[in-house]
């Protein structure tokens, strides 16, 4: 990597797109990349639109400003692929992960490859829910983290167990799924 390289979540509150970035943001350090979770909210409710940022780079990151276009963008939730324009989020040759067991219809003419998990089926599984809302923030850390091949499965994990602090075997799990289970749709 000779530049930043920059992932662009976009979820609702409650889903966990800011540990998320977190997440991903501490796997990279431990790989040795210098790395930065920036969130975007204001005073957001449960189930509003909620943005959070990674710019990870082998030099010291400096910006702290949003990210206007991410080579990765994962969506945590579908809905928002209908108010939110994804492709003008997406670098040239960017990639979006989504949360979904197929493609969704909106996306069909993005260019660039595409890859969904479904997070939202993993997290009903692994019983990992907050006020009713499935956690899907898990299994989209590892799904992002594998599409972006920056981070090894074993620092996300690791990252993990850093910043979980309640069922931490069922988030683990929850991680190595999407890891897993990511794949090219479309």
């Amino acid at each position: 990597m000779d530049e930043t390289f920059d992932v662009v979540w976009l979820g609702r509150g409650g889903q966990g797109a800011v540990t998320a970035a977190l997440l991903l943001a501490q796997a990279a350090v431990l790989e040795g990349y210098y790395a930065l979770a920036i969130p975007f909210f204001g005073a957001e409710r449960r189930g509003a639109p909620v943005f959070a940022y990674n710019r990870i780079s082998r030099d010291r990151v400096l910006s702290r400003v949003r990210v206007r276009q991410g080579d990765v963008v994962a969506v945590l939730d579908t809905t928002l692929l209908g108010v939110v324009q994804v492709p003008s989020l997406l670098k040239p040759r960017g990639v979006v992960v989504v949360n979904s067991p197929g493609m969704p219809e909106e996306l069909r003419n993005v260019a660039g490859e595409r890859y969904c998990v479904d997070a939202q089926g993993i997290a009903v599984k692994l019983g990992l829910r907050l006020a009713g809302i499935p956690l899907v923030n898990m299994p989209m850390a590892g799904a992002v983290a594998r599409v972006a091949g920056l981070t090894s499965l074993e620092k996300v994990l690791e990252a993990t167990k850093l910043h979980i602090r309640t069922r931490v075997d069922e988030n683990l799990e929850a991680v190595k799924r999407g890891w897993e289970l990511v794949e090219r749709c479309g």
